[in-house]
């Protein structure tokens, strides 16, 4: 049941100019020990969000320093995707069933996967709650070294959900976390990963953009790009806060009349919940015709992510929980401030007043939009800091460094080499 994902062939090499000399051979050499060791990493979708976005880069960036890295995505039905849904929620804390039936399923479709799992591997990675339950189910024959990734906040998690899913998780040799607050109350692992997400800036939606070309691509979307435009790019999901957004923009518009909005998602296969609360967003947005909201169904893919943030004067993330928030990266990335949410990874990428600014309010969001908006300057040298940042800290050499730091300390190898900068 589970279909390997193809990936594009990557070099390392070409990211010298992005990072430098000393970055891409210290990689080399931190991986010629490893050379020929099997990877996988599993999850529950091949596109839309994060996850996969990191492993089409990930994958194939593992194969050119030597490694022989593959991608497998498990299979569902709507039912599954429904119940893994709500382990996301309630993972995370908000207060929704989870009944004898829902884990009932759960357990039915990571058994039929285990089923079919087959190795053998040096290093598993399984990505998230979805395919959690493919260490018991195998019971580990397919792989030497167990790795779980988690890319969300369980630090307060629903006690039903918490309960049910730690006997599976405490069988994984290794538990990989976005920061140490995130994990879940009681749980423990052999070794514990605090491995921050990365963007890929030679991916097509973070490779350089000329303006002009951006601005060709957003006008096909009715877009004035002669006007003011703010933005969010996030799935369409509670946590994201679309509907506060929408607000925190008609604050802004009272004052910057040609305002316009757009908020830019996709639809991925494991969250039914998409299109439910993408509804409510259009119904919230009602007969404004200066909001856009438009997702992967209407042609918007990465290059057009890319141009919209490009073209945006000012980027907002109002999440009011959130694992990491890639889609801040990728706006930094490219020179723009974000107001976001004081929730989750977004406080390590937007350094408040530096990068950016933090919010917990509607009035606040709109207040330090407006703020940017009536000082360009401060805009644009908010924007460099945001994008050295990232260049520092979150493009995807340094995760892959991570990664090759975290498979040797698993099989027992000495790293003399210091943390790359």
């Amino acid at each position: 049941m589970l279909t390997q994902v193809p990936v594009q062939s990557k070099s390392l090499q070409v990211y010298r100019p992005v990072v430098g000399d000393n970055v891409v051979d210290r990689l080399y050499a931190l991986a010629e020990p490893l050379r020929g060791a099997r990877v996988v990493h599993v999850n529950a979708t091949a596109y839309g969000g994060g996850v996969a976005e990191i492993l089409q880069s990930l994958v194939p960036l593992m194969r050119d320093v030597g490694l022989d890295a593959h991608w497998h995505v498990i299979e569902g039905s709507d039912e599954f995707f429904n119940v893994t849904k709500a382990m996301h929620n309630g993972l995370q804390g908000m207060d929704v069933p989870f009944d004898q039936g829902q884990q009932a399923v759960w357990v039915r479709y990571n058994r039929l996967n285990a089923a079919h799992f087959s190795g053998p591997y040096d290093f598993i990675v399984v990505h998230d709650p979805q395919p959690a339950g493919l260490r018991h189910f195998t019971g580990g024959r397919p792989g030497r070294h167990w790795l779980w990734r988690c890319h969300i906040d369980t630090s307060t998690p629903t006690p039903a959900f918490w309960k049910f899913l730690v006997p599976y998780l405490s069988e994984y040799e290794a538990g990989i976390f976005t920061m140490r607050e995130y994990v879940g109350p009681g749980l423990r692992f052999s070794h514990l990963a605090i491995i921050a997400p990365t963007i890929d800036p030679l991916s097509p939606k973070n490779r350089p953009m000329s303006a002009e070309e951006a601005r060709r691509i957003v006008a096909r979307f009715g877009v004035d790009t002669e006007r003011p435009l703010m933005l969010q790019v996030s799935r369409f999901d509670p946590w994201k806060d679309p509907l506060g957004v929408i607000d925190a923009y008609r604050l802004v518009k009272a004052r910057v009349p040609e305002l316009q909005l757009a908020l830019v998602g996709s639809m991925a296969s494991d969250d039914p919940e998409g299109w439910y609360f993408y509804d409510r967003t259009l119904r919230h947005a009602g007969e404004d015709f200066d909001i856009y909201v438009l997702h992967n169904y209407h042609g918007v893919g990465n290059e057009e992510v890319n141009a919209f943030q490009t073209v945006a004067d000012v980027v907002v993330q109002k999440s009011v929980r959130e694992g990491f928030g890639l889609v801040v990266t990728e706006a930094l990335w490219k020179g723009k401030p974000v107001v976001g949410g004081r929730a989750g990874g977004i406080p390590l990428q937007v350094i408040d007043g530096q990068t950016g600014f933090l919010v917990e309010s509607v009035e606040t969001c709109a207040d330090r939009v407006l703020h940017l908006f009536q000082h360009p300057e401060e805009r644009a040298r908010m924007g460099g800091r945001g994008r050295e940042h990232v260049r520092r800290h979150f493009l995807i050499t340094r995760l892959l460094e991570d990664y090759l730091r975290l498979f040797r300390r698993l099989e027992g190898m000495d790293i003399q080499e210091g943390r790359t900068g």
